[in-house]
């Protein structure tokens, strides 16, 4: 599957701004069973500085200094993907949970796809017993790692209330685990706290899913929306295996990954600093569009 992924941010504010530095995080990368065809970005007003890195977990970051006098600022970031994921294994066939948490805390590399960087507590997902003890009813001794994590997967998405007006990216883990609604990236970071509050690397993946109207009418541009999941190690065999606890499904092809790390915090799609801005507002429109040959 190819995707045309269209991804618009537009910030007004409530004063003029003089400075703008920002560092985005828009852009995807290849990955397995991922590759990037094409890739651009528009800013308005334009940057007088403009240079492109990869931070430490493999993802693309554009670091951009404005110093034109601005009241709005958009952010156009327009990319090409193929997507080719293979078949994910039987889950009743992958290694103990046990076992691959041994693993994990035997591993010698401190590189980006090691498991030892996922094992512990993060800026977004703190140790919280709650969420252990719930992931703890699907990790029955010796059940396989992938079939307990796929069983955990669904009883978030059985349990809790999909509803973007009960939180906000600052919202604390704790919050959204005790009223038991939030959108996908609580989901995930909860599910990501039960499994490495067992001992096992989870990864926080931000991206798109590609949306297909229940009644067939033509998809509204622009209402897509960004996506977050979770990676599993699974041991040296199997490597990592996505879940999406907000979709109770296991990642597919219509999937695209954007950025990955610990959670939020390390793959913020935008962030910065402004001088001269007193409040601001956001609009965020996403377009994913498979093309048609």
């Amino acid at each position: 599957m190819i995707y045309d992924i269209k991804h618009v941010t537009i910030y007004e504010y409530g004063s003029t701004v003089t400075f703008n530095y920002c560092a985005l995080r828009l852009l995807p990368q290849d990955g397995p069973g991922q590759r990037v065809l094409e890739t651009k970005l528009q800013i308005d007003p334009a940057p007088k500085e403009m240079q492109e890195r990869t931070c430490f977990f493999g993802n693309r970051v554009t670091s951009m200094m404005i110093e034109t006098a601005h009241r709005e600022l958009s952010v156009v970031a327009t990319s090409v993907v193929e997507i080719d994921r293979p078949k994910p294994p039987d889950p009743a066939t992958t290694g103990a949970w046990e076992f691959v948490r041994e693993e994990a805390f035997d591993s010698e590399s401190l590189g980006r796809r090691s498991p030892a960087q996922y094992l512990h507590p993060s800026r977004y997902v703190p140790r919280f017993a709650p969420a252990t003890d719930y992931a703890r009813e699907s990790f029955t001794d010796g059940r396989p790692v992938l079939d307990a994590a796929v069983e955990l997967m669904r009883r978030i998405r059985k349990d809790f209330t999909y509803d973007p007006t009960s939180t906000v990216i600052s919202t604390p883990l704790s919050q959204a685990f005790a009223q038991k609604s939030g959108v996908c990236q609580d989901f995930a970071h909860i599910m990501i706290a039960g499994l490495r509050g067992l001992g096992l690397p989870a990864a926080y993946i931000s991206g798109y899913i590609r949306t297909i109207p229940l009644d067939g009418t033509p998809k509204l541009e622009g209402s897509d929306a960004m996506h977050a999941w979770v990676s599993l190690w699974c041991g040296e065999r199997l490597g990592w295996i996505g879940l999406d606890p907000t979709n109770s499904t296991l990642v597919n092809n219509d999937h695209v990954m954007l950025a990955e790390g610990r959670d939020y915090a390390d793959i913020s799609p935008v962030a910065g600093i402004v001088t001269g801005a007193r409040e601001q507002d956001i609009d965020v429109q996403v377009d994913v569009v498979p093309r048609r040959w």
